[in-house]
């Protein structure tokens, strides 16, 4: 049994330990659980489209908080596209899409989801913004309305690789690929 301790003598520790004794017996929800200590959401297996890979990408960030770079096209000055930004943000309050919004350049914002699961609806909403140079999602960069036309064309296809021949010809020169999602994919 401990000693009776007159709480005015009480140290960091043993405030430390009352504490515990608190937390110990304290049923927290799961909603008030931080994000990396809740249990993953149930994936729906039936919802996945195969010929659709973002749907699978949809379900398993559902409930995850998700980040998604934002280019505004033009040369603008970081007031301009806080005010852009800020104009984005706010019509996707008006439709209920919990995002904010964070600075990071004279032409670059980062939007945070609370809920990954929305971040593909609201990319097909900020590439259709006259002033959208491009969106970064999950490593892919998906060229906007804004995109000048040599980005876009660029970033259209990639050019198809030449077949190997079985005598041994060396490879052409291909072109440098970047990750931009309106390449064409190969077959496997």
């Amino acid at each position: 049994p401990a000693k009776k301790k007159d709480i005015r003598d009480y140290n960091d520790a043993d405030m430390a330990r009352l504490l515990e004794q608190w937390e110990k017996d304290d049923d927290i929800e799961e909603g008030d659980l931080p994000e990396h200590k809740r249990p993953p959401a149930p994936i729906d297996f039936s919802k996945i489209d195969p010929g659709k890979p973002e749907s699978i990408l949809k379900l398993t960030k559902k409930g995850k908080t998700l980040m998604m770079f934002v280019t505004v096209s033009g040369n603008p000055t970081e007031k301009e596209t806080e005010e852009i930004t800020s104009l984005w943000q706010g019509s996707l309050f008006n439709a209920n899409y919990d995002v904010q919004r964070f600075i990071v350049g004279s032409n670059r914002a980062i939007l945070m989801l609370r809920d990954g699961s929305y971040a593909w609806e609201i990319k097909d909403f900020l590439i259709n913004q006259e002033r959208c140079a491009d969106v970064t999602l999950e490593g892919q960069v998906y060229p906007g309305k804004g995109a000048e036309e040599s980005e876009k064309v660029k970033n259209k296809t990639k050019p198809e690789k030449a077949k190997k021949k079985k005598d041994g010809d060396k490879k052409s020169n291909s072109i440098k690929e970047d990750n931009r999602a309106t390449k064409q994919r190969e077959d496997l």
